[in-house]
């Protein structure tokens, strides 16, 4: 589920990331998944390249900004698109993200993302987390979109970790993604090394 819309149009996906980083802050990122969008575009897998720089500012603020490219490399046609992201966290539980596009969502207009978002400790293995999120997509789509999502993270046994997220989205999103965008849980087994 990415910004409300689930990408597999509610079928499992196996994802992969890989994320070297130097000691000056300095990255890159490749991160895959499997994907379903329309049936025309014939989109199965999705291949995001990134690179950036994340370090901490003070005890208590860190900062990410990247330059994040979106690729789908067995689609009919051309989805691929690339988006300026920034993100500020504070005490490692609170952020605020932005996002921008002169080509938001693979079109040749711009959009914007801003997203809150928390993360709230119940113990050494059980968190939740909050976030959301609006997407400004009036050049590109003539509307614009609200999305929310409340999870449940355990972190059962190192490195695992199993959550179950609710999502929802406003009546925006459902014109805009028809039969994609509404409310939906999803459950996610992830481990990192």
């Amino acid at each position: 589920v990415w910004r409300g819309p689930p990408q597999p149009q509610r079928a499992p996906a196996v994802q992969a990331g890989f994320k070297p980083s130097a000691d000056n802050g300095l990255y890159g990122a490749v991160w895959g998944s499997n994907v379903e969008f329309a049936p025309e575009t014939k989109a199965s897998s999705e291949i995001d390249v990134t690179v950036g720089w994340g370090g901490t500012l003070t005890d208590d603020w860190a900062l990410d900004v990247n330059l994040t490219h979106y690729r789908y490399p067995s689609t009919t046609v051309d989805l691929d698109w690339t988006e300026a992201i920034g993100a500020l966290t504070w005490k490692q539980n609170y952020w605020a993200q932005l996002g921008y596009s002169t080509e938001a969502l693979a079109t040749d207009e711009a959009g914007a993302y801003a997203q809150l978002g928390a993360k709230i400790p119940l113990g050494e293995q059980v968190r939740l987390e909050a976030a959301a999120g609006y997407y400004w997509l009036e050049d590109a789509y003539d509307d614009s979109y609200a999305h929310a999502q409340l999870g449940a993270v355990w972190a059962f046994k190192t490195p695992f970790e199993l959550r179950v997220t609710a999502h929802a989205t406003d009546s925006s999103a459902k014109t805009l993604f028809p039969g994609l965008a509404g409310s939906r849980v999803e459950a996610a087994l992830q481990a990192a090394f």
